[in-house]
């Protein structure tokens, strides 16, 4: 009788027993389901990524447009990309505006109790 020991991503542990080609097609299973959730995984980092680096960059596009010469407020550039036709909801927007002024792509101050957004 062949005998297969599994460690599971949550820490568990899964032993199969059986004959030799029973277990070799569990354990072929598993690989499978576990290559499939890892590729699963890896392609949602992937969207991710690419949404964030695609808005940064249309962000970025406003800017050299002259959009940014005064500073304006996340609400005015959800609007500036939406007129190009691209609609990102204001809490994705903040993050990536961050992520540019950290970057020294855009510059920050408070105006009248609220974040705006310009150039450097």
């Amino acid at each position: 009788m062949a005998k297969a020991t599994i460690k599971l991503e949550g820490g568990a542990v899964v032993t199969v027993e059986g004959s030799a080609s029973e277990v070799a097609d569990i354990v072929s299973r598993f690989r499978i389901e576990h290559a499939k959730k890892q590729i699963s995984k890896a392609n949602e980092v992937k969207k991710v990524q690419k949404k964030k680096s695609a808005a940064s960059d249309l962000i970025i596009e406003l800017r050299e447009g002259g959009f940014l010469n005064k500073p304006k407020g996340l609400g005015e550039i959800a609007k500036g990309l939406e007129e190009q036709g691209h609609l990102y909801p204001l809490t994705t927007l903040s993050g990536i505006v961050l992520d540019l002024v950290r970057a020294g792509e855009l510059g920050r101050k408070k105006a009248d109790g609220r974040w705006v957004y310009g150039k450097r």
